[in-house]
């Protein structure tokens, strides 16, 4: 029979696997074993019902043979390179619990970057924004927790995934953010918003980094763009101009090589003000720009 401590020393999984900050693999930090220890706890507390505080409070605590079979079983799963929170059903976001599925990109670390800046932006108290491919919600859900008198709108071009980001607004008590179905723009003729974000698809269809680790489970429709995977921003960047207010701002997140394009096509637009945040590994991750 296994104690907490004794089954997060045997099992902690092996770094190659963990989920890591950002899509494209780029993650110049050195906490592979920590991150895989990370894994290991969320899977035995999932098993135990328990939060990593209780492991760490209660090591010698024993693990009986139905919750150490459990724990195998997710551990193989982990190992076979199955992600953390599609084991968990669930990904904590922001201030957010996020329910997760393989039709959805899972929300990572660094996109937070991105919630942070527009926050600090100063918009009106009842400012228009609108969150393009949602995917699980993340970043809309995120910003109406912080701003609840903005108005709110998120959509995805597939219904399975706004119904997911539905019920993550359900979950989180956010309803009042508008979610719905769109390509793009499509649905939106006319409509007009003080701020527009996005995490759209980035990476380009050749990159190796797709066949490694989670991105072997996540939609592909989620992570590949053509155009060495500068398209949908580009069209993002240009299309906004019709539905950006005066002084408002375009906020995307892209590859960490990216940086350079993004600012060039946003300045090709006419947009002012540009600029390029690094994200936790200090890489070009999410570029700004205001239209005045």
């Amino acid at each position: 029979m296994f104690t907490i401590e004794e089954a997060l020393k045997v099992h902690a999984l092996d770094g190659r696997n963990t989920d890591g900050h950002c899509v494209d693999g780029k993650d110049d930090s050195n906490t592979n074993i920590e991150e895989a220890l990370f894994d290991a706890e969320l899977l035995l507390g999932h098993v135990l019902g328990k939060d990593r505080t209780y492991l760490k409070t209660w090591p010698e605590k024993s693990l009986n043979d139905e919750q150490f079979q459990a724990y195998i079983k997710l551990i193989k799963l982990r190992q076979e390179g199955r992600p953390v929170a599609h084991l968990l059903g669930c990904r904590d976001f922001w201030t957010l619990e996020l329910f997760v599925s393989p039709s959805t990109l899972i929300p990572r670390p660094d996109t937070e970057i991105l919630i942070e800046y527009a926050l600090a932006q100063a918009l009106p108290d009842d400012a228009e924004v609108l969150d393009l491919g949602t995917g699980t919600g993340a970043i809309a859900l995120a910003l109406a927790s912080e701003r609840p008198e903005w108005l709110i709108t998120a959509s995805d071009v597939f219904p399975e995934v706004v119904e997911l980001a539905k019920k993550n607004a359900a979950h989180n008590k956010l309803e009042r953010v508008s979610i719905l179905c769109s390509a793009w723009f499509d649905e939106f003729e006319g409509r007009m918003f003080n701020l527009i974000v996005s995490n759209p698809p980035y990476i380009d269809s050749l990159d190796p980094h797709l066949k490694k680790g989670d991105l072997r489970f996540e939609p592909v429709s989620a992570l590949v763009a053509d155009d060495h995977g500068m398209a949908d921003i580009r069209h993002i960047v240009q299309a906004s101009l019709s539905h950006l207010l005066s002084d408002g701002w375009l906020m995307i997140e892209h590859g960490y090589q990216q940086g350079g394009l993004v600012r060039e096509s946003f300045r090709a637009n006419g947009f002012q003000r540009v600029q390029t945040v690094l994200d936790f590994g200090n890489n070009e991750r999410v570029t700004m720009g205001q239209r005045l």
